[in-house]
């Protein structure tokens, strides 16, 4: 037998909504009363140029913004955020968990964006240390997948800076907005990066005040 290969039990996560507060943020489950709010927050050009979302220029946008990941998260498939102000609770964006496989403890966060001026602030960071601290404590994930566009290089500086691994581009991946042809860098982190005090993830985590539990769940 191979030393390196890993086992683990083939027990599948249990997942559900959930709030995860820090210092900064705090990441509420989406619901369709938050509609206006959003578009509020959403509705700046810039913060849609190199996504796969039209921008949000009507409340009726944001409203079917609202109802896809409504949808998605009845199906099992995602658990979609409201991104808030931890001190006003003032709504400033969006994130969410998607990609969920159940069986293989594999699931994405993604699907994220904020108000311009609340951009390069540490929120971003604390919220993804948190969804990290739950995908890998709570629920038991061993792999957490982000993947951006390739000519997004803001957000590419962000997921390395969290401690993400560029795992190789996925070329002509989709086909986005005005018919644009993308190409899709991958990223991930698994849960032996996220537990090791070593590792950028686990470093970053605590910079924010979040510490990784020393063992897996699993």
């Amino acid at each position: 037998m191979d030393e390196k290969t890993r086992y683990v039990k083939q027990a599948p996560m249990t997942i559900a909504p959930v709030t995860l507060e820090g210092r900064k943020v705090r990441l509420i489950p989406m619901t369709r009363e938050d509609v206006d709010a959003l578009f509020a927050a959403a509705n700046f050009s810039e913060i849609w140029e190199l996504t796969g979302t039209l921008p949000m220029k009507t409340v009726e946008d944001m409203r079917n913004y609202v109802d896809v990941a409504l949808a998605e998260r009845d199906a099992g498939g995602a658990i979609p955020f409201v991104t808030t102000d931890a001190v006003t609770g003032e709504i400033i964006g969006s994130t969410r968990f998607a990609g969920i496989d159940l069986n293989d403890h594999r699931v994405e966060i993604g699907w994220t964006w904020m108000r311009p001026d609340r951009q390069r602030t540490g929120i971003n960071g604390e919220a993804k240390s948190l969804m990290l601290q739950h995908a890998f404590d709570v629920w038991g994930a061993l792999r957490v997948e982000i993947k951006t566009d390739v000519r997004n290089a803001r957000s590419r500086a962000a997921i390395e800076r969290l401690g993400a691994k560029c795992e190789g581009i996925f070329r002509q991946h989709r086909i986005v907005r005005d018919g644009r042809v993308r190409d899709t860098v991958y990223y991930s982190i698994i849960d032996t990066e996220w537990r090791d005090p070593k590792h950028r993830a686990y470093q970053n985590a605590v910079s924010f005040g979040i510490t990784p539990k020393p063992t897996s769940i699993l």
